[in-house]
């Protein structure tokens, strides 16, 4: 069934936009009266205006992009709706409608319109695999293929709602450190720029030999002022080369190893991405997913290829009859503690619920690292940007002392 773009005017004679699914454009208008509104504008929404597997960026795509918090708000209406015991279809239609982001309004109503021409849920997922991850397409399939979609929607919505959670407290953990320190090299690079010089000048109107520190900071003011241009290219360049590098297969390992290996930093990313593979497997198998799928899916989502080569290699150790406890130590990449949780959880045939259990300690570990290390960071800043501004402060004041001196 066909999608439109409409504007209306309501009651009041306000403007009002939004997307309706219907026949024909003559039965989208008789929707929108009967919604009671007078139709303005109705414009057919065509296949490559839907945002499907790979799609090149757009001005206007920038204010409709789908971000996984509003898949994770659709899921959890979903599940409500399907779970008060609204038939799929019937619960597409109504939120295609409450959806507010006009992109994924329009993806939805696609979804409901494969379905309604006799495909399954997850095969209407399937083509928007930019907007719904191998993971919650798989479940979706179990859950269709087990008669408890309604269940694994409510576990999507669960999972999705947890790393959202888990994201917004990491964000709001680094958002002031990273404020400050962009604002400290704001001011510092001013000072250097513009004000530093400005007192230089001063200095060297003297036709005396400066402080050593004078002169340190005049050189660097100077370059600033007279370079700042090729700072800015020189950075932009390595920022370009970093992410093309990252692109390449050799270029990934090698920085996700760096990562891995940093102080503090490599501990958190591994931890994040065992919390990640965890939360994943377990909600896999307990929906009937079998090992050696879930661990195919896994692979892809710990977001480090080092830990993904990890449990590939599990994986085939694994289809060879090792347990998946052993296989991941074998890889020597997975934390001791989780290696022997999962040890359990075999042994007690509870496996689901331990790895479920593995994935809330290190999100638990993960959220506590980062508050420890922003802690740490406020002070850290701090102490590093008193030393550069009392550094700046004395080779300022030097000559000053050197004038009165002189003048005594």
């Amino acid at each position: 069934m066909p999608v439109f773009d409409y504007q209306a005017l309501d009651p009041k004679g306000k403007t009002v936009t939004g997307i309706i699914d219907a026949d024909g454009a003559a039965a989208a208008r008789q929707k929108i009266r009967d919604m009671g509104s007078f139709p303005v504008k109705v414009k057919e929404v065509t296949e490559g205006e839907t945002g499907g597997k790979a799609r090149g960026p757009s001005f206007s795509g920038l204010f409709s992009r789908v971000t996984p918090a509003h898949v994770s708000l659709w899921t959890r209406q979903l599940a409500t709706l399907t779970g008060a015991g609204f038939p799929l279809v019937t619960a597409l239609t109504t939120l295609v409608s409450q959806t507010k982001t006009q992109g994924f309004a329009k993806i939805a109503a696609r979804v409901k319109d494969s379905i309604v021409e006799g495909n399954s849920f997850a095969a209407a997922l399937s083509g928007y695999t930019g907007i719904f991850s191998p993971v919650y397409i798989n479940m979706v399939r179990a859950g269709e293929s087990s008669g408890t979609l309604e269940i694994v929607l409510d576990r999507l919505a669960d999972i999705t709602e947890k790393q959202q959670a888990l994201n917004s407290r990491i964000k709001s953990a680094l958002a002031y450190p990273v404020l400050m320190a962009l604002i400290g090299i704001l001011v510092l690079f001013f000072l250097l720029t513009f004000i530093v010089p400005s007192i230089a000048s001063i200095f060297s109107d003297m036709g005396k030999s400066l402080p050593m520190p004078t002169q340190i900071l005049i050189t660097i003011s100077n370059f600033f002022k007279s370079f700042w241009w090729i700072i800015g290219i020189l950075g932009a360049g390595a920022l370009a080369a970093l992410m093309q590098a990252r692109k390449t297969e050799k270029g990934r390992y090698h920085w996700d190893r760096t990562l891995l290996r940093m102080p503090g930093i490599g501990i958190l990313i591994k931890k994040l991405a065992v919390a990640r593979f965890a939360r994943t497997m377990g909600s896999l198998l307990e929906n009937g997913v079998t090992m050696l799928s879930a661990l195919d899916i896994v692979q892809n989502i710990v977001g480090n290829v080092l830990l993904s080569q990890a449990i590939y290699q599990a994986a085939e150790e694994v289809g060879k009859g090792q347990g998946l406890g052993a296989s991941l130590a074998a890889t020597d990449r997975f934390p001791g503690l989780s290696i022997q949780m999962i040890l359990v959880g075999e042994q007690s045939g509870e496996l689901e619920a331990m790895l479920n259990k593995i994935a809330d300690v290190y999100e638990n570990e993960v959220e506590a690292t980062v508050m420890s290390l922003t802690s740490l960071l406020e002070p850290l800043m701090i102490l590093v940007m008193a030393v550069v501004v009392g550094f700046i402060v004395l080779s300022i004041c030097l000559p000053i002392f050197e004038m009165n001196e002189l003048i005594r």
